[in-house]
């Protein structure tokens, strides 16, 4: 059973996406979020693929909503296990051209085993090697994106100069992963790196977030719990050098929107029944990849993996062990991860969603949020036309975006080139 004004095929077309990318626009919401997997999903029962997870690949629908997007940046998930850093580089620098500086990549490092055998192995990566393979993978990409100085397109007609060769540069990078010459063949992008973006809340993700991002994926239950997380993050900034402000901490949450306190009940209700309760078994099965299809529904979760040696997604992990510090079933575990992951549900009238939204912020919980609509385009549509004017008229969202590149508008550094620097 889908919800009853659910999307169909037209999830594979570009007038999707470009009307999704339209109403973000038009309320001039920061950034389109395209999340992505290089895999099917299984399942444990019958170890093949048939949840409905297809998805088109995301730069390809980004490098097609460039064109038809003037403001609204544009993020893609893109995973550093499962690719090279060159060709990566010379596509986010490439599309970071084509939108004027729009572009954002969520690096990920892929945990699921499914993905690993579409790429000659058995198994995923170790999940200490996948960040330590991750972060020269950056620095790669990083100086790949330095390997053209910002003056270094001559395009002189009387010369005949292309480039001025004193200011493009091999980077001769010759690491434990990687080896690299470069330079890149695009030059410099619009915004120096395109905005990088990292979700893993793990001890290795959280540094990995520390020492190279701009953005940050968080997942939080309340406002002491965000509060706690931000201060951590700060202090592994200051370990890295770097500021506060230089971080932005986005978590997660799923807007119900209604008229009523009752109505957003029953609308969280209907969204609970819509999914097949096995799928959510399986579903949490997949978070700790323990098979829990033979034990009661209605009984606790079982001993799940010690955290510390889990080669999976360590942050899902750590979040089904806080469901299970609250006592909670297989079946209501199931329910909240099929519904909306780890992230909070925030039912209620577009006044109720703003003040949470507004004492989450003004806690210093974050500075934005992730918002993770349950039906598109509908309930972006029922957000953008109720709760963005409530959070425009107290001063918390902009109604005109401001001039520049996604970096600009977003109020982020533009990254000084390491060649001139060394200069």
């Amino acid at each position: 059973m889908a919800a009853p004004r659910a999307p169909g095929r037209e999830i594979f077309g570009l007038p999707y996406y470009r009307d999704l990318a339209a109403l973000a626009e038009s309320a001039c919401l920061d950034a389109l979020f395209i999340a992505d997997h290089v895999a099917m999903w299984d399942t444990f029962e019958s170890n093949v693929a048939h949840y409905a997870n297809a998805r088109l690949e995301p730069i390809t629908v980004l490098a097609a909503l460039s064109a038809v997007t003037s403001n609204v940046g544009l993020i893609s998930t893109l995973s550093a296990s499962f690719s090279e850093p060159y060709n990566v580089a010379r596509m986010f620098a490439s599309l970071d051209h084509l939108s004027n500086g729009r572009v954002a990549w969520n690096v990920v490092t892929s945990g699921m085993n499914e993905e690993a055998m579409n790429f000659g192995r058995d198994s995923t990566l170790e999940h200490a090697h996948r960040y330590e393979r991750a972060t020269e993978y950056l620095e790669v990409v990083k100086a790949l994106w330095d390997s053209w100085e910002d003056e270094a397109v001559l395009l002189d007609r009387e010369s005949g100069l292309f480039a001025d060769t004193t200011k493009v540069h091999r980077i001769d990078h010759q690491g434990k992963h990687f080896e690299v010459r470069g330079p890149l063949n695009v030059p410099r992008a619009p915004q120096g790196y395109p905005v990088l973006v990292q979700a893993g809340s793990s001890n290795d993700g959280k540094n990995l977030a520390a020492a190279h991002a701009d953005l940050h994926f968080s997942m939080c239950r309340s406002i002491e719990e965000g509060v706690a997380y931000r201060k951590e993050l700060n202090e592994r900034l200051a370990r890295y050098g770097r500021s506060p402000d230089s971080l932005k901490v986005l978590p997660g949450i799923q807007p119900v929107l209604a008229a009523s306190a009752a109505e957003a009940q029953e609308k969280r209700a209907l969204m609970e029944s819509l999914v097949p309760e096995r799928m959510g078994v399986d579903l949490v099965s997949s978070w700790c990849q323990v098979d829990l299809s033979t034990l009661p529904i209605d009984g606790p979760l079982p001993d799940l993996p010690d955290e510390d040696s889990y080669n999976g997604q360590r942050s899902n992990l750590a979040r089904l062990k806080a469901f299970k510090a609250q006592n909670m079933t297989i079946r209501e575990v199931a329910r909240q991860l099929s519904t909306s992951g780890a992230a909070p549900v925030v039912a209620g009238t577009a006044v109720e969603i703003a003040d949470f939204m507004e004492s989450w912020f003004k806690a210093g919980v974050c500075d934005g949020f992730n918002l993770m609509f349950p039906v598109l385009p509908e309930d972006l549509a029922d957000f953008a036309q109720s709760v963005v004017p409530e959070l425009q008229r107290r001063g918390l969202a902009q109604s005109s975006y401001r001039p520049g590149t996604l970096r600009d508008k977003l109020g982020l550094v533009r990254p000084s080139n390491s060649f001139a620097a060394r200069a």
